[in-house]
């Protein structure tokens, strides 16, 4: 069996098993996370098949791992992700610029975290 090239349709399995997406409780792959943001953010657009068959191209599976990430790394809401994703050039940034994202993130809340020390600090 050949492993299908990035321009072919996904199923939804292999999208959630691409996406890592796993049920919390029997460690499943998770299809229903997958429907869910498909109601939640328009620009995830399968194609649907016979028989109510979900396949996925490229386009929208960078969506969903863009909105994996906002949602799960960067611990967005959903209303925070739809307004990104409004944004037409949102959708360019990668997973390079992604990582990027989340170190300016990190420094920020570590800036703030140390401002707050140093405020408690002058308290005593």
């Amino acid at each position: 069996m050949t492993d299908k090239t990035d321009e072919a349709y996904k199923t939804i399995g292999e999208v959630a098993k691409e996406l890592n997406l796993r049920s919390k409780n029997n460690d499943a792959l998770s299809t229903h996370t997958i429907r869910f943001w498909e109601k939640e953010f328009k620009q995830i657009k399968p194609k649907i098949f016979n028989g109510n068959r979900r396949y996925y191209d490229s386009r929208s599976i960078r969506v969903l791992k863009k909105v994996k990430f906002l949602l799960k790394e960067e611990g967005m809401t959903i209303n925070g992700v739809k307004k990104i994703l409004k944004n037409e050039d949102s959708l360019k940034l990668d997973e390079t610029a992604n990582d990027s994202i989340n170190t300016i993130n990190l420094k920020n809340k570590l800036s703030k975290i140390s401002k707050l020390v140093k405020k408690l600090k002058d308290f005593k």
